[in-house]
């Protein structure tokens, strides 16, 4: 019997020490909450793409831009194509962008803010419009 009881109370330890080991793991407390706006037809991207053009002008950005504000940040743009403009802003730390765009005259923006979103976006088409606004904390 006293071996019964021994096992009992070792199980009971073990059990006790793992919920104890569980009960004092530091909780995650990071993540990011993205949103994504891609138009369905033309019309609608063409009034993103209008937009667009219009916050690059302001901006004094031509074709491709990336402009980023913070520490450990990471960006890149590819295009194959003419007329296609793409834009990548990230103000905080430890962000992550690429954006590819395939065809002509194509708009997209990705505008990240706080710290450590991801954003990768690929753009097949002619005309197609888009825009990625993320926030991490």
């Amino acid at each position: 019997m006293t071996f019964t009881m021994f096992k009992t109370l070792t199980a009971a330890l073990v059990a006790g020490s793992i919920g104890q080991a569980a009960l004092s793991a530091p909780a995650f407390a990071g993540g990011w909450v993205s949103v994504t706006y891609a138009p369905a037809n033309a019309r609608d991207a063409g009034a993103l793409a209008t937009g667009l053009h219009v916050y690059s002008l302001y901006r004094g950005l031509h074709g491709a831009s990336i402009r980023q504000l913070g520490q450990g940040n990471a960006a890149g743009i590819g295009q194959n194509g003419r007329g296609n403009l793409g834009i990548i802003q990230q103000e905080g730390n430890g962000h992550s962008a690429t954006l590819q765009q395939n065809g002509n005259d194509n708009a997209y923006g990705i505008f990240q803010f706080g710290r450590n979103t991801d954003t990768n976006v690929v753009q097949n088409s002619d005309g197609g419009g888009g825009a990625t606004f993320s926030y991490g904390w």
